[in-house]
């Protein structure tokens, strides 16, 4: 039956013609006459002779639905759905199929009580000897009945999972996919159908493996250790205690049943990773069982004769949590083999992976550069795109020049989101290769005075702001400067030209030589919109303050303002005017004499307020006011808002925003809005009356696992650092189905003289597949000095069994108490100091001086400059500044630069040179500043 409707419809559609009497058989209908013509459904003997009739009929009740301005109604539209049901007595199957469909569709707008008319003539189709009619019924049920018809249906869709026709045993599996995403009623019912799904995997046919893998996927999805068996199981991976008979009979055949194991294996393999089940230096190969069987399935899944499974397993292979370029090298082949198909998007998604994998290991990829020049004029633009920044990553400093003229011309024939993409990769190589920054720049400017959106150039000139802050040198600076006053002379978006105009105001004090840029800036005042001319006010107003020098000159430009029809720029040259003479005349007085205290001075004057930069960044700044609204109280203190009581909101830190570079140029990525929501971790205590009490959360940590991810309860907690306690907030999940737990609570033991526990909330009750909080406070002992300490935890909870189905308790039963051991709970000198970033690094250093500074070397072994980078960023808590988080490839040495704030709000700042050496291993040379000789001891101890 199937085969031969496969050939009605690919007869159907041999002829191109077709498409076109399709749309004019369509043109004219009309609601009214289709209507009146569906009452021939209740008439036997005219559906019993003309069945093509009613077929069309359905088609064009069908179209309307889909298509027509006037849709059909409750009323008709239950009219229609009671003359479908009439249908079903007629033998003919064309006829039957466009019934299916019919009530799929017209199901939506009938009460359900109507609906139920139909389910004895689906059961009745579901169990005939037609297997069509099988399939079908089971998916137009699956869609009108509920949980309570599930249940007296059961059975039949049990029988129909193991049904020996493909066809009945696919539609099952389907329609229980549906199932179980309907309701969390019909996915309990589902659950019981494990043993069925298991008997399908032993099905031959392919797409009835591929459903099954699905649905077993599905129902044992929050079971780690069961997702772990079923893998090792049908991978056909042998391992110890397995025989290769049984492995090679239950080898999963299916093409996409196989991907989806490569997939639950990766997913797997990355877990281990994530929850430190994989020591940083151990080779994911065989690091665990997991991650032993997982390589050597995908290694087995590279060989197979379909291309979209060796493929998946190249991409599994790729993307694993691992530095280790061995890992990668057997997954080669296939890119290489991909990357030259003849299908467009088989080379996508190749070029996609090989730009990803080249953030990590260029040196591997940069095999495959012939290559990729050849794809650079695909009729698919995304494939040149993608080609030509894998090549910019994985190009030398040589063959950079020749790459610009390739980009030259490509850029001009490439969609605006793709030339985004092409200048975020030509950041990262001026970043990787400084030199050539000045060659870059001067490309990039060359595309702003060109046409474009505004997108693009918005990107070109955060790009050249980026390096002009990245590489500190004053040629660089001076180029691109120059390079974006030329572009505000002829810039038609207002918003570009003044953040350039506020920018050349900022940086143009600096330069070597201040006075070029003031033309560029006077020029905004003469000509452009009124917004312009007041942001070019205030970059003259800069110029004069920090340039001396300049003042007699700007004076007059300032001067011949004060008749701007404009109130904001009229209003702006006032203040100027009134600032720089009043600075002007003090620096007359004494020009001489300038010493520290006259500096002093200066910095405490409105002149210093107007000119300095903010501390931290406008995100920062928004999230942290969103965090100072939801402390209780806040709102309604006497005292004045400043930065100093604003809650400090850390940020990514350098290092790890970087991220694993996989796929992380997507346009989708690159096109996502900077200022990403992020949740207040401390929100949570705040909630709680008893816990707000004890004040402000000065820093919450990330949350850490004190249990195995596939445990029977999973506990994961957050630190949560005040002046004078700890709050531990403990995130308990219960994952056994037939127990709720009550009276849940951690208790703690510690050894510690600096903290004890002094109280405890409980969560009342956790149904499973439920997590809930409970808190333990500690109390600062200001006696005794801090030392990190760690603490005993114990789970403790009492155990009610219910039925797993409906959730409740299983009549009258002992209360049983438990408890449950968790691993130990660690307090670091690091949870005390939060992330903070200062604009000026080096002018904070000097601010602090040297008074309670403390310098020490360490040996750190045999570790390489990036690992033992980030080991020391880890161990000490701080935020990197100055772009010192990213270290170019293959250097012997790095400085690092540290910014922090300790408990009580107390700066401090690291500097540490990290070097390495063949005879003596990595050293670090450290010193640290803070506004306290003990906090700066407390900082070192982290190491």
């Amino acid at each position: 039956m199937a085969d031969d409707l496969l050939k009605e419809v690919t007869d159907f559609f041999k002829d191109g013609e077709k498409d076109k009497k399709i749309e004019k058989s369509f043109a004219n209908v009309n609601k009214a006459s289709t209507l009146i013509a569906a009452r021939d459904f209740h008439d036997s003997i005219k559906v019993k002779e003309d069945p093509s009739n009613c077929r069309r009929t359905l088609t064009q009740l069908l179209h309307l639905q889909q298509n027509a301005v006037e849709k059909l109604n409750h009323i008709e539209a239950t009219e229609v759905f009671f003359g479908v049901t009439k249908l079903f007595f007629c033998k003919d199957s064309s006829l039957r199929r466009m019934v299916y469909v019919a009530l799929k569709e017209l199901y939506k707008l009938c009460d359900p009580s109507d609906v139920i008319i139909v389910t004895s003539c689906l059961t009745k189709d579901m169990t005939c000897n037609i297997d069509i009619y099988r399939a079908n019924a089971l998916r137009v049920l699956v869609r009108i009945i509920d949980s309570s018809m599930l249940s007296a249906l059961e059975r039949y869709v049990k029988q129909a999972i193991m049904h020996k026709s493909p066809l009945v045993a696919s539609s099952a599996l389907v329609s229980s996919l549906q199932l179980y995403q309907k309701s969390t009623e019909n996915a309990s019912i589902v659950k019981r159908w494990i043993g069925e799904v298991n008997e399908a995997m032993k099905s031959n046919d392919a797409m009835v493996q591929f459903h099954a893998t699905e649905l077993f996927y599905q129902i044992k999805e929050n079971d780690r250790l069961a997702i772990s068996k079923f893998v090792q199981k049908h991978s056909g991976v042998i391992t110890n205690g397995s025989s290769s008979a049984s492995r090679i009979k239950d080898r999963v055949r299916s093409p996409l049943a196989i991907i989806c194991l490569i997939r639950y294996t990766s997913k797997l393999m990355h877990e281990e990773v994530m929850e430190g089940r994989v020591a940083s230096d151990a080779s994911i190969m065989n690091a665990t069982e997991i991650c032993a069987v997982g390589y050597r399935y995908f290694e087995s899944c590279l060989r197979h004769e379909v291309d979209i499974v060796a493929f998946e397993a190249a991409k599994a292979i790729c993307t694993l949590p691992t530095t280790s370029p061995e890992v990668v090298l057997p997954a080669l082949s296939v890119l290489q083999l991909s990357l030259s198909s003849t299908k467009p998007a088989s080379r996508l998604a190749t070029v996609k992976l090989l730009c990803g994998l080249a953030s990590l290991h260029p040196r591997l990829v940069s095999r495959f550069n012939e290559g990729l020049e050849a794809l650079i004029g695909d009729p698919n633009r995304l494939i040149g795109t993608l080609s030509m920044m894998t090549l910019l990553k994985t190009g030398t400093e040589n063959s950079l020049d020749r790459l610009l003229k390739s980009i030259s011309n490509f850029l001009y024939q490439i969609a605006e989101e793709y030339k985004v993409m092409v200048v975020h990769s030509l950041e990262r190589v001026c970043l990787t290769y400084p030199t050539k920054s000045r060659i870059v720049i001067g490309f990039l400017s060359k595309f702003l005075r060109d046409e474009g959106g505004f997108l693009f150039k918005k990107t070109i000139v955060k790009s050249i702001v980026s390096l002009i802050q990245k590489i500190p040198e004053d040629d660089v600076r001076d180029i691109a400067l120059l390079y974006l006053c030329e572009f505000i002379e002829d810039c038609e978006f207002v918003n570009l030209s003044t953040e350039i105009i506020h920018l050349i105001g900022q940086y143009g004090p600096q330069a070597s030589s201040p006075a070029r840029y003031v033309r560029f800036v006077y020029n905004r005042c003469i000509l452009e919109k009124s917004v312009i001319r007041a942001s070019a006010i205030s970059a003259l107003t800069t110029f004069a303050i920090e340039c001396p020098d300049l003042r007699h000159s700007i004076l007059p430009l300032l001067k011949s303002c004060l008749t701007d029809e404009d109130d904001e720029t009229r209003d702006r040259v006032v203040l100027a005017l009134n600032l720089i003479g009043e600075d002007s005349t003090e620096t007359n007085t004494d020009e001489k004499d300038y010493d520290a205290h006259d500096k002093q001075s200066e910095e405490t004057s409105i002149v210093h307020v107007l000119t300095s930069k903010l501390p931290m960044s406008f995100d920062n700044l928004a999230l942290s006011l969103k965090a100072y609204q939801k402390i209780p109280g806040a709102m309604e203190a006497i005292e004045p808002l400043s930065f100093d009581n604003l809650p400090i909101v850390e940020g990514p830190d350098e290092i790890e925003s970087k991220g694993s570079g996989i796929l992380e140029e997507s346009p989708s990525n690159l096109l996502e809005d900077d200022n990403i929501k992020k949740l207040d971790p401390a929100a949570a205590v705040y909630a709680i009356p008893e816990l707000a009490s004890f004040g402000r959360v000065f820093k919450s940590c990330n949350p850490i696992p004190v249990t195995e991810a596939e445990s029977e309860y999973v506990v994961t907690y957050i630190k949560h650092i005040l002046d004078n306690f700890i709050i531990l907030q403990f995130m308990v999940q219960n994952t056994i189905e037939d127990q709720r737990l009550e009276n849940v609570s951690v208790a703690l033991q510690t050894d510690s003289a600096a903290y004890e526990v002094v109280g405890e909330i409980e969560a009342k009750t956790i149904s499973y597949g439920h997590s809930e909080n409970c808190y333990t406070v500690l109390e600062r002992n200001l006696q005794e000095p801090f030392e990190p300490f760690a603490l005993a935890a114990e789970l403790k909870f009492t155990v009610i069994q219910v039925d797993p189905e409906t959730g409740e308790g299983e009549g009258d039963q002992d209360l049983l108490e438990e408890e449950y051991p968790l691993e130990d709970l660690e307090i670091f000198n690091s949870d005390f100091v939060a992330k903070t970033t200062v604009v000026d690094f080096r002018k904070a250093w000097e601010s602090i001086g040297n008074t309670n500074e403390i310098l020490q070397k360490f040996g750190l072994g045999d570790k390489t400059i990036q690992s033992a980078t980030i080991a020391v960023v880890d161990c000490l808590g701080m935020q990197t500044c100055d772009g010192t988080g990213q270290i170019k490839p293959g250097s012997k040495q790095h400085m690092l630069h540290l910014s922090g704030t300790y408990l009580g709000g107390v700066k401090v700042l690291a500097r540490c040179q990290i070097a390495g050496s063949k005879d003596v291993g990595t050293i670090l040379k450290i010193a640290i500043r803070s506004e306290s000789k003990e906090v700066s001891k407390q900082i070192l101890e982290s190491l």
